[in-house]
């Protein structure tokens, strides 16, 4: 196939098979060129470097397409393609939430049990109020992520990790302290995943990142999703910045990195790596009451008590400059629903900084999974509100 790179000219779109066609699911296909124009208009803004999107109704998977750049480099004119893996960045968060549901629902831990109950630190004050349950819906108040709050003298706690004496990391994060009471605020605190993770490798008895591989990834069939990815898929992954392409290389040449502490803090805040297709398949699974092909990867009930508004409005949101304003969460999921929305209310999802969404609409049986990797560190709206309402005008 030739590629124009010239970005005034329209890119290719290459369309994986699918075992459905739009039509099959009552979808309007005209829409998904209206979707491909506006990915080309954001291409040529140079906003973002490419796109790709799987879209499934009922389980039934009617579109897996992209088009676009794989690399950030000029001289490299390979286009992005429908098995493209790219890092997934929040999106892990409900694989993580899926974990911790998955251990309630076997007796191993409450959501209203206290973190200090299973990570010592957490006994003392300010903390010793803290539990599952903030820090599934952003709650716990704890400081909320770098950039989310207009304070230049701000450290995270990840400052204190990276600049701490010992090995106790926990405790080094915790020098940050609290930003509020819990309960009394919504700010966005990718932290308090980490420690959702340490606490699943405590009750578990196994790594984190192991649980949510053998309890989740593996039974739902997702072949290209994970926290380390093998040579065969680093040759496979968008390469978006300078940054991202040394971290592929040192997969590649197979580099050994020293043993450090970040080694054993689970990057289940952030961290894993996956296709627009399997994260569909997962989309999928949680549409299906937690089961997929037949195999049951969590109770309904707990799809159910996840997926549920636990935040209905009156705790408030100022994180990134919104100003206060009511905030819809689900124990993992975020839930918003406001003029921008165009789903069915009830619906569910977690968008990724960089950027990606996945979207489940229980109403509609609709499952929209797409990337759309940002050419800097801004961040667009119209790369996911946007793409979203054009996903669901093709609803018949």
């Amino acid at each position: 196939m030739e590629l124009n790179l010239d970005k005034k000219d329209v890119w290719i779109v290459i369309y994986a098979e699918t075992p459905y066609s739009p039509a099959d699911v009552g979808y309007d296909e005209e829409r998904l060129s209206v979707l491909h124009k506006h990915f080309q208009k954001m291409i040529d803004a140079n906003e973002i470097l490419s796109a790709n999107y799987c879209l499934s109704r009922d389980g039934k998977v009617f579109a897996n397409a992209a088009m676009g750049k794989l690399s950030y480099r000029e001289d490299d004119d390979r286009q992005l393609q429908p098995d493209t893996i790219q890092w997934i960045a929040s999106i892990t968060k409900l694989f993580c939430a899926v974990a911790i549901f998955k251990l309630a629902e076997d007796g191993m831990l409450r959501l209203d049990q206290t973190v200090g109950e299973f990570i010592e630190e957490f006994k003392a004050p300010p903390f010793d109020k803290i539990n599952i349950a903030h820090l599934l819906s952003h709650t716990s108040g704890l400081y909320s992520d770098p950039g989310s709050f207009d304070n230049k003298y701000y450290k995270s706690p990840w400052y204190f990790i990276e600049n701490m004496n010992g090995t106790n990391w926990i405790e080094a994060a915790l020098s940050s302290g609290m930003y509020r009471k819990p309960g009394e605020e919504w700010a966005y605190c990718s932290f308090g995943y980490v420690i959702l993770g340490e606490i699943i490798s405590r009750v578990s008895g196994v790594f984190a990142h192991d649980y949510i591989i053998e309890n989740i990834v593996k039974p739902c069939g997702l072949k290209d999703t994970g926290f380390k990815p093998s040579r065969e898929q680093a040759l496979r992954m968008n390469i978006q910045n300078e940054h991202r392409e040394k971290r592929i290389q040192s997969i590649l040449n197979n580099e050994e990195q020293k043993e450090s502490i970040w080694d054993k803090i689970p990057s289940t805040g952030g961290g894993m790596f996956s296709t627009a297709y399997d994260l569909n398949k997962f989309g999928v699974m949680l549409l299906n009451n937690g089961t997929y092909e037949g195999k049951r990867i969590i109770g309904r009930k707990a799809v159910e008590k996840m997926t549920s508004f636990y935040l209905t409005g009156d705790v408030k949101d100022y994180c990134w400059n919104a100003g206060g304003v009511p905030r819809l969460y689900g124990l993992g999921p975020d839930m918003r629903y406001n003029l921008t929305t165009f789903y069915t209310k009830g619906t569910y999802f977690h968008e990724g900084a960089g950027a990606c969404c996945l979207i489940v609409d229980p109403y509609e049986r609709l499952v929209a999974s797409w990337f759309v990797p940002f050419t800097s560190y801004a961040w667009y709206a119209h790369a996911l509100y946007n793409v979203a309402a054009i996903i669901w005008s093709g609803l018949k």
